[in-house]
């Protein structure tokens, strides 16, 4: 609690007004924003509180502060009271009928997606936050489940239009029957900013993390990388991540960073050789009930010998290996599946399909053998004069190795999941005091999707290292790491701890300790930013785990094909991916950088990716095979330095798709808005063809919804004033409007008609904005940037306007070199590109163009570009 005279409460009590008496009222059942009705039906037991009387005091900034009590008028806390003390109460907090809302829910443990609906009965299980359109008063309201003591919440279905909720402490010895702010309401009439306004309020109420406003992000965000999961899944070794990098160098695209995915770790199964790495490991799960038994990497890495990469005798990789290792296993997981099928449908002779297992096992053991004995040739090779040095082998000097060959190499991430590995630490193996606790899911969880690496985790319990412990855990296994040259973790599985905490006071006291001790390790070994949060979207990890963590995805996995076997999947599933990001980034952009995955160059939906990422806001990182690349299709993404024409903002759906269903309604396209420094662009996507199953609980295609789709876009899709140094663009009187796939120019004001677009099915189209200046009386200029990059108008990077009298200049830096495309209404005088005067090419319908030498040839990769009028 702060003192008396702390400037701090003296900033609460500076905002407090009648105003929060009358936003929001709750009295005779009902639940109402300015006299419209929200909720009906209210239980008796159910209390609204406004923001002030509950928020006493906060940690954060004082600017913060008071730009959350200036607005606090506009929120409260829900509360309920039972009679009885429970470590799971459910209540109902009214109901609402024949009201638009879109909503975000858990559809398996780790991940998150919208839905979206008319009725209290329409939510899902586990939803995360319920937004409603409220036309009445041209507004919309946002209630959020949150943490009130030891307790988390969410939303529910309920009968009859009721809402639910649901508040649980995870722990039958961690017990409540009263809460006065177990959730949150807020009001605005732009749902933009209603996101921004909600969230820094639940900031400065529970003080358990920070917004992103408040921390840094890793550099990478701005950068291009490489991940090794698809490429090699858990048979990545040095040789190969070696070749991957070089082939990207290579090709002109020296990746900034890469990320070394699972597979890496020393990890073994129980009652194995407790000091052996696990053998034949290739397909995610498999490896999903081992468990940590060193910190130190496996023996694959450990035996890498400093320079046998290095030199002219280093023996060729056979990139052929990792796909035939993969191909066979995934052979493997078929006859598998084909024989728990027989199991379960009551076949009584089974001995062929166990033949055929068997079978299937030893081809890949086979082959295993055989790689073992060239990997074993291959490594005796090395610097033959310090091999014996101590640094010169493992890890350390793999990462040495890759910083010598490739200079712009500034990052190397390795992955781990939150509790060390999937199946967390191997009692009695490290100095750490682990147990194996047997998991409990959420009763909650029963609605979400069936999901292998939940089945894996129930079936072998979790190896949990005691919280009292976390902070060693944590800085055990990442002062290792930085010592040897890794500058950044990968952390996965995040949402596993709800399962094991019964003993340790519940989930949200157990997270409390698992996250500090993780914070406390990243600001000591990793740039206090050196993390990517994933399997994370569940609101425990938000409001307590993101003190210190400022990136995370926001969508699932890239699937390349349908895991279950649906010959679309490969198709759809890219639409849904997409989906789970962009909406995603509603909230969980208010807390951390949204990072929206990997995908592959080469995938028959890659271009549909590439135009999503060109314009995420975010890094952007492929999971390319050895040798399956398209570099024209990542040219259009990243510059040669391996830097990305980055947007200013991060992407989020446009207003009119806030309360439709881009996935399957059969007629809504996706649009995604960012702001360039110069400029605003719209993502128009056609994502229709899956979703979610309310009924089968799991994402399935609708094959039916796999059409062209029609729609509009306007320049008012772009939501301005989000960013305060872009608002002043919302506001200009014209603006040219260049069409990225189509190569078209239109001219537009804030009053011209939509323009009307068709998009196939997993394609779309990029809309860039640029307000147009007036130059004199009869010149109109814009620049639009250069067209060979999806995100054209992120290669400008400095514009000035300047009157020299009779003449106008127009000054440009342009990042990149191609086709610089401009809007001019008449032809310049003169163009000097980097002091030279040059040639340039100027049509009637507006069009100056420039070619712009190629990256290297001017400093930085940055052009000088001067038009005279």
């Amino acid at each position: 609690m702060a003192p008396p005279n702390d400037p701090v409460n003296g900033v609460f009590k500076a905002f407090r007004s009648d105003k929060l008496e009358t936003y929001f009222n709750l009295s005779d059942g009902k639940f109402s924003a300015r006299g419209v009705s929200l909720l009906s039906e209210v239980p008796s037991n159910v209390t609204f509180s406004p923001f002030s009387s509950i928020c006493q005091s906060s940690d954060a900034p004082p600017t913060l502060l008071q730009r959350v009590h200036a607005l606090s008028h506009k929120g409260g806390f829900l509360g309920f009271s039972h009679d009885e003390p429970s470590d799971r109460l459910m209540n109902s907090i009214g109901k609402f009928t024949q009201r638009d809302f879109l909503s975000i829910f858990r559809f398996k443990t780790w991940w998150s997606t919208m839905w979206m609906g008319n009725s209290g009965s329409d939510l899902q299980m586990e939803t995360q936050w319920v937004l409603l359109d409220v036309p009445e008063i041209k507004s919309y309201v946002i209630i959020v489940p949150i943490i009130e003591g030891s307790f988390r919440s969410s939303f529910q279905p309920g009968s009859d239009g009721h809402v639910m909720i649901g508040a649980e402490s995870g722990s039958t010895n961690s017990k409540a029957s009263n809460f006065n702010a177990i959730a949150y309401v807020h009001a605005s009439d732009n749902p933009y900013s209603l996101m921004k306004e909600a969230f820094a309020a639940i900031r400065v109420h529970l003080n358990t993390f920070r917004l992103l406003e408040e921390k840094t992000v890793p550099s990478l965000v701005d950068k291009f990388g490489w991940c090794t999961w698809d490429a090699f899944y858990l048979t990545v070794e040095p040789d190969g991540v070696w070749q991957g990098v070089k082939e990207f160098s290579e090709g002109g695209f020296s990746p900034r960073f890469i990320i070394i995915d699972d597979g890496w770790q020393s990890i073994n199964f129980d009652g194995g050789d407790p000091n052996e790495d696990a053998k034949n490991l290739v397909l995610g799960g498999t490896q999903m009930t081992a468990r940590l038994y060193k910190f130190e990497e496996c023996k694959k890495f450990r035996k890498y010998k400093g320079g046998s990469l290095l030199g002219p005798d280093a023996l060729p990789f056979d990139q052929k290996r990792p796909k035939i290792l993969i191909s066979k296993a995934i052979e493997l997981e078929h006859v598998e599946k084909d024989l728990e099928k027989a199991i379960k449908s009551g076949v009584t002779d089974l001995s062929n399909l166990k033949a055929k297992v068997q079978r299937v096992k030893n081809e890949l053991n086979d082959i295993f053998v055989g790689e073992e004995s060239s990997s074993s040739a291959s490594n005796e090779r090395g610097c033959l004069s310090c091999s014996n040095k101590a640094d010169n082998s493992g890890l350390k000097a793999f990462t040495r190795d890759l910083r010598n060959k490739f200079k712009g190499l500034d990052d190397i991430y390795v992955w781990h999941a939150l509790c060390g590995a999937w199946g967390g630490v191997r009692p009695g193996s490290t100095h750490l005091n682990s147990k194996i606790i047997p998991c409990k899911l959420s009763p909650g969880l029963d609605g979400t999707m069936e999901d292998l690496a939940v089945v894996k985790i129930v079936e072998g319990g979790i190896g949990l290292v005691h919280p009292e412990q976390a902070d060693d855990f944590y800085d055990s296994m990442h002062s290792y790491l930085a010592k040897v040259g890794i500058t950044g973790v990968k952390v996965d599985v995040i949402h596993s701890l709800e399962y094991v905490s019964e003993e340790y006071g519940g989930r949200v006291e157990l997270a409390k300790a698992y996250y500090k001790g993780l914070t406390n390790s990243i600001v000591k070994n990793f740039n206090g930013n050196g993390l990517i949060a994933s399997m994370q979207q569940c609101n425990d990890f938000f409001f307590l785990g993101t003190n210190q963590i400022s990136i995370g995805r926001v969508g699932d996995d890239f699937w390349f094909q349908d895991p279950n076997g649906d010959p679309m999947g490969v198709y759809w599933l890219q639409g849904v991916h997409m989906i789970h990001c962009s909406y995603n980034s509603m909230w969980m952009g208010q807390i951390i950088q949204p990072d929206w995955d990997m995908f592959q160059s080469d995938h028959l939906c890659a271009k549909f990716h590439a135009g999503s990422r060109a314009i995420c806001g975010g890094p952007v990182y492929v999971s390319d095979s050895v040798g399956g690349h398209d570099f024209g299709l990542l040219r259009k993404l990243v510059y040669p330095d391996g830097t990305i024409p980055k947007c200013q903002h991060f992407a989020l759906p446009a207003r009119d798709c806030l309360f439709k269903n881009p996935l399957f309604d059969n007629k809504t396209i996706l649009k995604i808005w960012n702001l360039n420094k110069f400029g605003g662009v719209i993502g128009a996507f056609n994502c229709q063809g899956a979703g979610w199953d309310p009924k089968e609980q799991r994402i399935k295609g609708y094959s039916q919804c796999y059409n062209p789709m029609s729609g509009w876009v306007h320049v008012k899709d772009i939501e301005w004033d989000q960013r305060e140094e872009a608002a002043h663009m919302g506001k200009a009187e014209e603006y040219v409007v260049y069409l990225d796939q189509a190569q078209e120019l239109h001219l537009m004001t804030q009053k011209s008609d939509a323009i009307p677009i068709t998009i196939q099915p997993s394609t779309f189209e990029i809309f860039s904005f640029v307000p147009i200046r007036k130059l004199g009386s009869s010149i109109k200029f814009a620049p639009v940037g250069l067209t060979n990059m999806f995100n054209s108008g992120g290669t400008i990077q400095e514009l000035e306007y300047k009157d020299c009298g009779a003449e106008f200049n127009v000054k440009m830096q342009v990042k990149g070199g191609g086709n610089l495309l401009c809007f001019s209404s008449g032809s310049p005088k003169a163009c000097y590109l980097n002091g030279v005067d040059v040639h340039f090419e100027w049509s009637d319908d507006g069009k100056l163009s420039l070619i712009l030498p190629g990256f290297e040839e001017v400093v930085g990769g940055i052009s000088d570009v001067v038009y005279v009028f």
